[in-house]
């Protein structure tokens, strides 16, 4: 299980002129493919990149899907209160450094991250609700996300495991979400508008605050 972290350090955000767009899923959801498609379409988004203790799967980049330190580094960085927020799941850890939000809401962009609950709960901690709104991919239950998962990458039965008791967690996350995007259908062009139609109307909101 992830473990929530109670060592961060906050700090206070009293010029944000942008707005945060939290995304939370399960594993095999797709909401990586929801998230590059609108960047895509909105080249001026910013998206997170997360530190990870973990090892990089085959085809991630480094500095791209995460960036991949050792446990020093990463306990380096908590100490010198550099992570908004940090956690563990499993073996690893995984945090989202204050560099990669602070700076792009104080310049008014939309940030796009994809942060789990517990990053959820603290950011909403930090940032004025006006500023962030979060939404939740659906799509399907374990199985279907499981054969999704398994198709991208292989796993061992441990970490299908540790990934399990992370969906049921996901899964009950659910009713936090501000906003529901059903991705269960094969066609995924339906999720792919209403996400999108959602990141324009930040984008109004944004500009004309």
């Amino acid at each position: 299980m992830r473990l929530k972290n109670w060592y961060s350090r906050w700090v206070m955000l009293d010029n944000i002129k942008g707005h945060v767009l939290i995304v939370m899923a399960p594993m095999g959801s797709g909401k990586g493919t929801l998230i590059r498609e609108a960047l895509t379409v909105f080249p001026d988004l910013y998206e997170t990149v997360s530190c990870t203790t973990r090892e990089p799967r085959p085809g991630e980049i480094n500095g791209k899907d995460y960036y991949f330190i050792n446990e020093e580094e990463f306990t380096k960085k908590v100490e010198g209160g550099e992570f908004l927020e940090w956690a563990i799941f499993g073996k690893n850890r995984y945090g989202t450094l204050k560099s990669e939000i602070i700076a792009r809401l104080e310049e008014g962009k939309i940030v796009i991250a994809e942060i789990d609950v517990q990053g959820v709960e603290q950011l909403h901690r930090l940032i004025p609700k006006e500023h962030i709104t979060t939404v939740f991919i659906d799509a399907g239950g374990w199985e279907v996300l499981r054969a999704r998962a398994l198709l991208r990458a292989p796993m061992s039965e441990e970490e299908l495991s540790a990934r399990y008791e992370r969906y049921l967690v996901e899964v009950a996350s659910k009713d936090i979400a501000d906003i529901i995007i059903d991705n269960s259908a094969n066609d995924f062009t339906p999720a792919k508008n209403e996400f999108c139609r959602l990141i324009e109307s930040l984008k109004n909101r944004v500009y004309t605050e």
